[in-house]
């Protein structure tokens, strides 16, 4: 069951029946509560994770306390390679969002996979690029894009990451509270709330308990 797992994690796509099955032999599965901090911002670093069920939240904390949510990582993504590959602490923490299950792989192994299969290799460097690309757009957007242009791209990027499309409508389980999402925006939730409001207003975004509906057609 495990090379099942393991194949879906888009690092490893590109690699064979036999690869696979290499990897799977030093993974393992562990079932995670929600809430639960896998990992802590400036400890070192010893596991790497693939997400296979649930979500977690890629966070840092400043002196006050205070989150900025870097990134969701859902089924098929995977977190932790940084620091096993550069040898310093983690750059942020993560914690599950909701029961999650993930698979783990040590550093020793993880370490031990980059020097024998330059696939794996080239997978990370893709990833970590795309990262990169990822940092210098919130960059961009801190920098020149107003609040509510922000609040509205970072629905778009959850929507399109995390959701089901039906049409022009996409339904996306709402796995963050408005203090984690105003957050990942990085604005006040004051000024989240507002925008909210005039989305919910002009039924754009329809929010229940559970998830929110985002109709693409209307936000034209």
């Amino acid at each position: 069951m495990m090379i099942e797992y393991v194949k879906k994690a888009p690092l490893f796509a590109q690699l064979s029946e036999l690869q696979l099955n290499e990897i799977a032999k030093v993974c393992s599965k562990r079932s995670y509560k929600g809430g639960t901090i896998l990992f802590a911002e400036k400890e070192i670093g010893s596991v790497f994770y693939m997400v296979i069920s649930g979500s977690v939240k890629i966070f840092t904390t400043n002196t006050a306390n205070e989150e900025k949510i870097l990134s969701i990582c859902k089924s098929g993504e995977s977190f932790g390679e940084l620091s096993l590959i550069d040898g310093k602490p983690r750059s942020a923490s993560a914690q599950t969002l909701e029961d999650s299950v993930l698979i783990t792989l040590t550093a020793q192994n993880f370490m031990e996979l980059l020097r024998t299969h330059f696939d794996i290799s080239l997978g990370i460097m893709k990833e970590l690029s795309n990262r990169l690309r990822d940092t210098n757009q919130q960059v961009f957007d801190l920098t020149f894009v107003d609040a509510k242009t922000r609040i509205i791209k970072s629905l778009i990027t959850m929507a399109n990451k995390h959701g089901i499309r039906n049409g022009t409508t996409i339904n996306i389980k709402l796995v963050l509270n408005f203090d984690e999402i105003s957050q990942l925006a990085g604005v006040q939730k004051a000024t989240l709330m507002e925008v909210i409001r005039d989305l919910e207003e002009k039924r754009i975004l329809i929010i229940s308990p559970t998830e929110f509906q985002l109709d693409l057609a209307k936000l034209r």
